[in-house]
């Protein structure tokens, strides 16, 4: 589907924060909501000057006329969006949709996997699949019972949840691929799993459902950089032929993309990219205005060490509090 254009000015409507580096964003887009799809993703301008980041659609309300994005503080425009971006703040350009629809209408039963932040992106995908008829089947995977949300949500429109917690906090003790065995011990007719997560994550879920010739989808969004296929940052390997997750995607087939050399790629300059997130958290000139998380104290209350740490970038394809 080709983008809309857009004009200046999208009001944030609602902000929930799910952890330091994780936060949501409720935008008040009435054209996009009405034709957005699971799947599919939008770019997105801070302000006039700011660069365009790719960010998945996490929900979509047709009727209220919004949209809701999930993000992860990994970046200067990301971190800043996290300091700047209140309800009644506006964000100059969202354009979308772009990416490649999932379809909803070949499964009779499925498996919706996501792993911290993943379980945003992953929710259109179980609610569609659900209006469609198919029976779903809900696993989201969290550190500890603390980085939980959106369980309600899912409880909503998955005909099964299973929720799993490192430390056992909360659900069953385990990681995702641990929740993916279980709904395949109960059920001998799965037809197709999805999984939204970390690289690693995603490859573990492939591992499992790859001896029992489960059909398995992985969305390769997070690896996107300008999200409309020109700056080449988003290739991969999938059955031998290069593709790009943008524009060919973001979902692709799991069993096929090649993983490892997916990962060594996106670690190759991981020294850098600590160095330098280090360096621009040290020199931040809003380092006092940094959004708490729910339930935290403004940072201005803290240390200098507190600061420091809230303003540490994660690196987005480890595991991190919320994603």
């Amino acid at each position: 589907m080709a983008a809309i254009e857009t004009q200046p000015g999208f009001e944030i409507v609602g902000r929930e924060d799910f952890s330091d580096a994780a936060y949501s964003l409720i935008i008040r887009h009435p054209l996009m909501a009405r034709v957005a799809k699971p799947g599919q993703f939008v770019t997105v301008m801070a302000h006039e000057a700011s660069e365009r980041i790719p960010l998945t659609i996490a929900d979509f309300e047709g009727d209220g006329g919004t949209i809701t994005l999930v993000v992860l503080a990994v970046g200067r425009t990301s971190k800043k969006m996290q300091q700047t971006c209140t309800v009644g703040s506006s964000l100059f350009a969202v354009d979308g949709p772009m990416g490649v629809p999932s379809p909803l209408d070949r499964s009779k039963k499925v498996v919706c996997v996501g792993g911290g932040l993943g379980v945003a992106p992953i929710f259109p995908q179980a609610r569609g699949l659900r209006a469609n008829g198919a029976h779903v089947i809900g696993v989201l995977g969290f550190r500890t019972e603390s980085l939980v949300f959106w369980k309600e949500k899912f409880e909503a429109i998955c005909d099964e949840l299973i929720l799993c917690t490192d430390d056992g906090s909360a659900g069953i003790k385990g990681i995702v691929s641990d929740g993916i065995k279980r709904a395949i011990e109960r059920h001998g007719d799965i037809d197709e799993v999805i999984a939204v997560g970390p690289p690693l994550m995603m490859k573990a879920c492939a591992e499992v459902t790859r001896p029992r010739g489960i059909k398995t989808m992985v969305s390769l969004g997070p690896i996107m950089v300008d999200g409309a296929g020109k700056c080449a940052g988003c290739r991969i390997e999938v059955g031998g032929e290069t593709r790009f997750a943008c524009v060919d995607g973001p979902y692709f087939d799991g069993h096929a993309v090649d993983f490892d050399d997916l990962v060594g790629r996106i670690r190759r300059f991981a020294k850098q990219r600590q160095v330098k997130a280090r360096s621009w958290s040290k020199d931040c000139l809003m380092m006092c205005e940094v959004a708490p998380a729910a339930g935290q104290a403004s940072a201005t209350e803290g240390s200098s060490e507190t600061l420091l740490k809230l303003l540490e970038l994660p690196d987005p394809f480890d595991e991190v509090p919320g994603g």
